[in-house]
């Protein structure tokens, strides 16, 4: 459950990505087409099934916990697939005759079908680049080479996974250049599992060269690749193989291998992590000129790291532990190291040290300031040397921006950017300027190309179109006062026209965890909502890293409830404000965001008009013991602790509905092939608030069966699940569609 360069894509869907990994297999993509079909055509019936109740008890603490869904844990129970696929039906024939669904599809199908292609994962490779494309109506993005950042002329497919698997549910999860430019190696995984094995292309021809790596990459730990200075081999994270560990930890235990092309994989090298712990998740950064490589480990995803560096004889050195506050290592001029470090800094500084010294001797280069350096995992460079330019990605509570700075920490010009937008994406070009992305609620992401010599901005050619105008939307930043007196930021996006006096819609959504910042971006979705004349507020919640490490702790394990309170503060606030009326307010949250909406829904159900959940969690008290939950435990606790167990007692979902309570309407949305939250999770609070509603209110759950977490869903089924969301909302505020000229 962590930030990452790829995960930015998905959460045009989520808001975020994170969770346990699930305990099923995937869902074969086309029995899963089978399985989906079946289910709209089933349970036309106006009411859901009701599931069955099997008491179980478990004891906590001196506490019977009784849980009357257990059963609906196992995937493999016929009887648990047949209520799944009943309650799909049931949902999908419910979404499908709401008023004027065909219209919201047709405008849906338009928009996402037609929007502008967008680049991301950009890479230098040899005097051109490679990236990662969107290209609707393809269902999945594409490798492409490009010749320039400013000329599209000559961009060439190296790998189209549309053309390699045609039900569209094949999908790279990240791609690495090999220095000499000659060759591609890239994770591939299929339904939404994120379960990927490394495949090698030629760039120049395309075509596949050399033998597959098996398990690289997984759900919610992840994988990486670095190739070897001399272009002959690449190190990489494996997870077990065979019989090498039980069935329990396939997904665990995570360490560094080296493969050299040409040979049997079963013989590669092992170098790094037998002493890892069980949740490790592991990011590589290789220095091509030197050939040493860094290791940043992650102890599940909490935010404590630890860093190894090898040097170019082959010697691992610790240079950090868990716990010690040291976030990120990159390479920095000559062979020295630069670090961003929260140790008594709890909003960042940044460290230079000597390859050969110890990080308690480093210099301080840069220190704390009143904004927050950010501090990231999984490729997107928040901190990046540039010949003698340090550049820096700075947190404002929301918006961020780059700085630059000379190698002493002096402040120097830095690029022009959008105002209360987002930075993000740094790379380093071959003739020493600076790439990266900018883009703010109203205006899609673009590449910015810096040349720090001149201290000129250009905008590339690699620059989104926005499907739908929001240029006369207006954008306000607002702050709700939580239950403790804490300060929460609300951005508000207000569409023309809107009044101000309690009678307009709003729809709400927030995150709050694992220090994700939520920055400004403009998302289809929102901006299909605001054509209707709806406002959008996007909430940046403690438990995210908005204002440093210290934001971030305040809203995870023992002190989780900070969260819901700051969101139920935003929410009075854009009651109390006038902005919307509690019969006219929506909120919306996936995966984190999704037990925040559980959560909130729970203890406050007279403050919203309905719920939209996608892929969320529940039930606290069992998400540790599916396979991935054991990485959350560091960020949500475990229930072997008293306090920590008390604390997720008090704010889990599922344990926190009460009989006959008023709960609003309920719109659960799942991915059979989850790999970050089991999709047990959904089917048990669906089946407990409908137990508790006795029919006098809607509970949906939509189960997608050939997707995931959000990761790799074809666009086929995005515009599928946001039509059904988009006409959920309009109809549960009893809003006619207003189609566009």
């Amino acid at each position: 459950m962590k930030s990452s360069a790829m995960l930015v894509s998905a959460l045009a869907l989520l808001v975020a990505g994170c969770g346990p990994k699930s305990k099923t297999s995937p869902v074969d993509p086309s029995k899963g087409s089978e399985l989906s079909a079946q289910s709209t055509t089933s349970a036309e019936s106006s009411t859901p099934p009701l599931a069955e109740k099997s008491p179980v008890s478990d004891a906590y603490h001196g506490e019977t916990i009784v849980d009357d869904y257990r059963w609906l844990e196992n995937w493999e129970d016929p009887k648990v697939q047949a209520w799944t696929k009943e309650m799909d039906g049931h949902t999908r024939a419910q979404l499908a005759s709401l008023p004027e669904v065909s219209a919201i599809q047709k405008r849906v199908e338009s928009v996402l079908s037609q929007a502008s292609v967008s680049y991301y994962g950009l890479s230098p490779s040899k005097g051109r680049f490679l990236a990662l494309k969107n290209q609707p109506p393809k269902k999945q993005a594409l490798l492409v080479e490009l010749a320039s950042l400013n000329d599209l002329s000559a961009e060439r497919v190296v790998l189209d996974p549309n053309e390699l698997d045609a039900s569209g549910s094949t999908t790279i999860d990240f791609y690495r250049p090999s220095p000499d430019g000659k060759m591609v190696a890239l994770s591939m995984s299929k339904g939404g599992s994120e379960s990927g094995d490394v495949f090698v292309y030629e760039v120049a021809t395309g075509k596949p060269v050399h033998e597959q790596v098996p398990r690289v990459n997984g759900g919610t730990a992840g994988g990486d690749l670095v190739w070897d200075a001399d272009s002959k081999g690449f190190f990489y994270t494996r997870y077990p193989r065979g019989e090498e560990r039980p069935a329990a930890d396939a997904d665990f235990f995570m360490q560094v291998y080296y493969h050299r092309l040409g040979t049997p994989t079963e013989g590669d090298r092992y170098e790094l992590g037998k002493d890892f712990p069980r949740i490790a998740e592991i990011e590589l950064t290789m220095h091509p000129a030197s050939g040493r490589l860094l290791a940043t480990v992650q102890n599940g995803d909490g935010g404590e790291f630890a860093h190894y560096l090898r040097s170019k004889k082959g010697t691992w050195t610790q240079l950090s532990k868990f716990g010690d506050g040291h976030v990120q290592f990159v390479f920095g001029p000559g062979s020295d190291l630069l670090v961003i470090s929260n140790q008594d800094a709890p909003r960042g500084k940044v460290l230079r040290m000597k390859e050969n010294s110890t990080v308690d001797k480093a210099k301080l280069v840069i220190p704390q300031s009143e904004d927050t350096i950010v501090s990231s995992f999984w490729g997107d460079r928040s901190l990046l040397n540039v010949g003698k330019k340090i550049y820096l990605t700075y947190q404002l509570g929301g918006p961020s921006e780059l700085r630059v700075f000379d190698l002493d920490g002096k402040s120097l010009a830095a690029p022009e950017q959008l105002t209360n937008g987002s930075a993000s994406g740094m790379v380093a070009l071959e003739d020493g300027s600076l790439a990266f992305q900018n883009g703010s609620w109203t205006s899609p992401g673009a590449w910015y190309r810096f040349d720090a010599k001149s201290g000129k901005t250009e905008k590339t050619a690699l620059a989104e179109d926005a499907p739908i105008d929001l240029s006369k939307v207006r954008v306000e930043r607002k702050f709700a006062t939580s239950k403790d007196g804490t300060k929460v930021p609300v951005n508000i996006m207000i569409p023309p026209g809107a009044s101000l006096d309690g009678s307009t819609p709003a729809l709400v959504t927030g995150y709050g965890g694992y220090g994700v910042n939520l920055t400004p971006r403009y998302k289809t979705s929102h901006a299909l909502l605001l054509e209707q004349g709806l406002i959008v507020a996007v909430v940046n919640l403690r438990g995210g890293g908005e204002y440093g490490e210290d934001w971030h702790r305040a809203g995870n394990l023992t002190n989780k409830q900070n969260v819901f309170d700051d969101f139920t503060s935003a929410l009075q606030m854009m009651v109390e404000s006038n902005y919307t009326s509690r019969d006219k307010l929506i909120i919306e949250g996936g995966s984190n965001g999704g037990l925040l909406m559980g959560a909130v829904m729970v203890q406050h159900p007279d403050l919203m008009k309905a719920v939209v959940s996608h892929v969320g969690i529940y039930d606290m008290l069992r998400v540790e013991l599916s396979p991935n939950g054991a990485f959350n435990i560091t960020e949500f606790g475990t229930v072997t602790d008293p306090a920590q167990y008390k604390a997720l007692r008090a704010y889990s979902p599922y344990h926190n509905v009460v009989d006959k309570v008023a709960y609003p309407p309920l719109f659960l949305l799942t991915g059979a092939n989850d790999p970050r939250v089991d999709p047990m999770q959904s089917r048990k609070f669906a089946a407990r608030v409908r137990a508790a509603t006795e029919d006098k209110t809607p509970v949906l759950l939509r189960t997608s069966f050939n997707t995931g977490h959000g990761m790799g869903t074809p666009l086929s089924e995005r515009i599928a699940q946001t039509t059904d969301v988009m006409a959920f909302v309009l109809s549960q505020l009893e809003r006619p569609f207003q189609a566009t000229p």
